[in-house]
């Protein structure tokens, strides 16, 4: 599921939790890996993904940079073992496997590249561990939760498994208040519940259904239906009326991107314009839930780009 917070794939992990076009280092003559070759290995790794939206884009500090994309290959990886056809049958066995690198990486006991990126980082930030287990926790509830009966349960799922995201991105930007943690949790959540809805026709191939059955129930939409792609209006209505609770949960969101300064504050205008972008073009596609699937085009980036710099100021172009 974390994918739907994370943008979508393009290329497999591997065995050792690494994309098989990306080399991992190699250790030095201490026998260890060098902190810096994992750094750029997280950023090779996040680099060899499709993101719908901006991945520790330019318009973050150079210095921090490297942390984000620490963050995000720890993620990135865990959710290939999840959801990606060559983990089937060992899913549960690979996150605990990714659990135990965890705990050593949070002791210095641990030589895998993500992990020693992501041990110096939380070592710099002060990061707690909970963000990082409650995030496998929630992956390993993807293994055996396929259907969600209400609205609610499938808000408390998408909540506990995006929350980790929005928390450990600003603990390394410094915000650990309630109120900024509150924002970023909805924001996190509304992207998750986008590409919900953005990826209806593929997640039927993994057997898994995120429209609430009551709503299945309220629209006269049967799982045949989904299974069989039979467009219909009732289905076009219950995706409209899925955008529109989505559409809410970003104008909760809303007020994160004028509480963060300007080290976050594009980046933070960028995911949620291209999140809003991507939430209409689903409702625009709402009759052609099984033809080609929603994405963001350059175009759509590019205006999702000068809106977040309208909203945030100029001034950090110098960055790029």
């Amino acid at each position: 599921m974390i994918r739907n917070v994370l943008g979508s794939r393009t290329r497999e992990v591997g065995a050792a939790g690494r994309a098989a076009e990306v080399t991992p280092p190699t250790p030095g003559p201490s026998g260890k890996l060098d902190v810096e070759a994992c750094y750029r290995y997280c950023e090779a790794l996040a680099r060899a993904h499709h993101h719908n939206f901006p991945v520790a884009s330019l318009f973050l500090p150079s210095r921090l940079r490297p942390h984000v994309l620490a963050l995000y290959a720890f993620a990135r990886a865990a959710d290939d073992f999840a959801d990606e056809p060559r983990w089937a049958g060992r899913r549960a066995e690979e996150l605990d496997r990714w659990e135990d690198l965890l705990h050593r990486c949070f002791h210095g006991e641990v030589d895998h590249p993500i992990f020693v990126a992501l041990g110096e980082t939380a070592a710099r930030f002060d990061l707690p561990i909970t963000p990082f287990v409650d995030l496998l926790s929630a992956f390993r509830m993807d293994l055996r939760t396929r259907r969600y009966a209400t609205w609610r349960e499938l808000m408390g799922y998408a909540t506990m498994a995006a929350r980790p995201i929005g928390q450990v991105m600003l603990y390394v930007f410094g915000y650990r208040d309630v109120e900024r943690h509150r924002y970023a949790e909805e924001l996190s959540t509304a992207l998750a519940l986008t590409s919900f809805w953005q990826d209806i026709a593929r997640d039927l191939g993994r057997d898994r259904i995120y429209v609430p059955q009551e709503d299945l129930k309220h629209f006269g939409v049967a799982e045949e239906d989904l299974f069989a792609r039979r467009e219909s209006p009732a289905l076009a209505a219950l995706c409209r009326s899925e955008v529109a609770r989505t559409r809410a949960v970003f104008e909760r969101a809303r007020p994160l991107v004028d509480l963060v300064d300007d080290d976050l504050g594009v980046e933070i205008a960028l995911v949620w314009h291209g999140g809003w972008r991507a939430l209409r073009k689903i409702e625009q596609a709402a009759g052609r839930v099984f033809g080609p699937r929603v994405t963001l085009s350059p175009l759509d980036k590019a205006r999702a780009l000068g809106h977040a710099l309208a909203r945030r100021g100029t001034g950090l172009l110098s960055r790029i």
